[in-house]
């Protein structure tokens, strides 16, 4: 293994982003970090606080009292609010549309991006989100952008849900999803958006397995060429 390595993966919400990205850091035996939670956790603090994601005001008036922390176990990321484990409580629709809400707010996204750079900075890591290789971080030693059609990328979320006491429609999973990309790619301040040096992976017909295999491959090939010596893992 080479010294500290920093992949970065984002792409769209339903894109298989978080799925690979845990596969991978546990292939190359790295940390994974799931940006996507820290977000969740915060909005989960937000709803807990009886306040609309939706009025930027008053979560800014709320935001630097909501504690976050994170502790990595097992392969396992728990995400704690005030000390509690929300690790659970985080995965549901509303959490989901609240995330996206509040991540448009800069002082949220500097709040977590700050903590996002401070592990990275100690670690070797995969990041998944929306803005880790364009904002997050941007001199990633490999970047890539996943993407997947508007209607696999709400089958597999809506799928997901099915173990969930939740009952929602596939028509609604997707509309969701939809809704958040146009979210996601219309903020102002770090909107999603693939980086110029990024490897994009179409997901739609692809398994995971055909997926990691293909960023492992992508891995080895970049630094190879930019260590002008053969890597392996």
């Amino acid at each position: 293994m080479l010294g500290k390595l920093s992949i970065a993966i984002d792409g769209p919400a339903g894109a298989g982003k978080s799925t690979v990205a845990k596969i991978l850091a546990k292939r190359l035996n790295i940390l994974y970090l799931d940006t996507g939670a820290m977000y969740r956790t915060v909005a989960y603090g937000v709803l807990q606080a009886n306040v609309d994601p939706e009025d930027h005001q008053k979560v800014l008036g709320i935001i630097d009292f909501i504690n976050i922390s994170i502790e990595h176990s097992n392969d396992k990321q728990i995400m704690y609010l005030d000390g509690k484990d929300v690790s659970e409580d985080i995965r549901t629709a509303e959490i989901s549309k609240a995330a996206s809400t509040i991540a448009v707010i800069p002082k949220v996204r500097l709040k977590l991006v700050e903590m996002q750079r401070n592990i990275a900075w100690q670690n070797s890591v995969v990041l998944d989100g929306r803005d880790i290789g364009t904002y997050v971080l941007p001199d990633a030693d490999v970047k890539f952008y996943l993407e997947a059609a508007l209607e696999e990328r709400g089958r597999r979320r809506w799928k997901e849900m099915q173990g969930c006491a939740v009952n929602v429609t596939l028509q609604s999973v997707t509309e969701d999803i939809r809704l958040r990309d146009l979210n996601d790619s219309s903020r102002d301040f770090a909107p999603l958006s693939k980086a110029q040096d990024a490897i994009v992976i179409n997901t739609t017909d692809k398994t995971i397995e055909h997926v990691v295999e293909e960023m492992l491959e992508c891995i080895i090939k970049t630094l190879t060429i930019s260590n002008s010596s053969s890597v392996s893992f």
